[in-house]
């Protein structure tokens, strides 16, 4: 395992995840504690030092087994990360009573690295509000030592990270994003990591094998680059990408299985940044997987023919998401902030705006089948 710096501390660059535990029956609610705790054992013997958790993973369990797999082992032994729930707006006067149940859960005096979690369009003006007092308390918490070390999580746009920055940026030490290299153009991850490197704000990464879905790439994507590297294995580019990229401090990988860990621990046995060469051919892999999703260039004609002012660029975006992931958050967590009146199911289907699509995109039929795989 190697480790990356960051403030005094030598942190490994790869982290546990905890929202992927080995689980009993399928049952997320239901976490094979047996099994976890073997996981994280195996872990620490191997180096890895960062755990993350989170108040909402496993239908709030991830922290009662991560903490109670983490007491076996000396405090100063490891790096322990959760954050607070604001993907749940009814949690946002609830900062206090969150934060002291959750030390409980997790059988500490103190977490290492706490975060504002899943910043976002749907969230971003209550986490401004101050009536809530968020930040105060969560400063306050700092200062008495509760918390090491403050950052950020964040699925919103660049946009809306700016907004945030712009309030908190100056006491923010770290900042979680989901990055790989689909995302680096796909969701303009590229300009995220341009935005905190403006800050100075290092990075951990979520989702670096996007869900799953670039663990087993389709047959032509894992041709070309086997032609390249061919006894490198389909996972380890996702991680070499990142480790490319000296931003990057920490990737946490959501593991659930012995095998997985294993596997990626022995990625992080050194770090290997990708070379030119490889790095133009992951990202053409990237291009290549995205060539079925709707080539919107946001150029806003067809907003100006909307009779019923949709932003269409933006909802084809979200469109693209959904359906690339086959379902998922995002794209729904993002409509929560967004009128019903200008969401998808708005649309009439008058076609004015594909009248002036120099792409040629079929809208109208978009927004309908949105609409029903947000129904699914």
């Amino acid at each position: 395992m190697y480790y990356k710096e960051f403030q005094g501390l030598k942190l490994s660059a790869l982290g546990l995840g905890a929202m992927r535990l080995p689980v009993i029956e399928g049952d997320d609610s239901r976490i094979d504690e047996d099994r976890a705790g073997e996981m994280v054992a195996y872990a620490m013997e191997q180096g890895i030092n960062y755990y993350d958790t989170a108040w909402g993973y496993h239908a709030g369990n991830s922290e009662l087994v991560i903490g109670k797999a983490l007491k076996k082992y000396p405090r100063e032994s490891f790096c322990l990360a959760t954050k607070f729930p604001g993907y749940d707006l009814s949690n946002m006067p609830k900062v206090e009573e969150i934060f002291e149940k959750q030390l409980e859960k997790c059988q500490v005096e103190y977490f290492d690295f706490y975060l504002f979690h899943n910043v976002c369009e749907m969230n971003i003006d209550a986490y401004l509000d101050k009536q809530y007092g968020i930040y105060e308390y969560l400063m306050k918490q700092k200062e008495n030592g509760r918390i090491r070390h403050l950052g950020f999580s964040a699925h919103g746009s660049c946009e809306v990270m700016k907004r945030f920055l712009d309030a908190y940026g100056k006491d923010m030490e770290f900042c979680q994003i989901q990055l790989n290299y689909v995302d680096w153009d796909f969701q303009d991850a590229k300009a995220k990591v341009e935005l905190l490197r403006e800050h100075k704000i290092p990075i951990w990464v979520m989702e670096p094998l996007r869900g799953g879905k670039l663990a087993k790439l389709p047959k032509a994507a894992g041709e070309k680059l086997n032609a390249i590297c061919p006894d490198e294995k389909v996972p380890v580019w996702a991680f070499r990408f990142l480790q490319s990229l000296p931003e990057v401090t920490v990737v946490l990988s959501g593991m659930s299985d012995m095998g997985q860990l294993q596997e990626n621990i022995k990625t992080f046995e050194e770090e290997r940044p990708l070379t030119e060469q490889e790095m133009e051919a992951l990202l053409g892999v990237a291009s290549d997987m995205l060539n079925k999703t709707l080539p919107c260039t946001a150029c806003h004609y067809c907003v100006s023919h909307c009779p019923q002012g949709l932003d269409i660029p933006s909802l084809i975006e979200l469109y693209n998401e959904h359906s690339f992931t086959e379902g998922g958050f995002i794209a729904p967590m993002a409509l929560m902030a967004v009128p019903k009146e200008k969401q998808p199911s708005a649309c009439v289907g008058c076609r004015s705006c594909e009248a002036v699509c120099p792409q040629q995109i079929k809208v109208s039929e978009a927004m309908a089948d949105f609409v029903e795989k947000l129904k699914g």
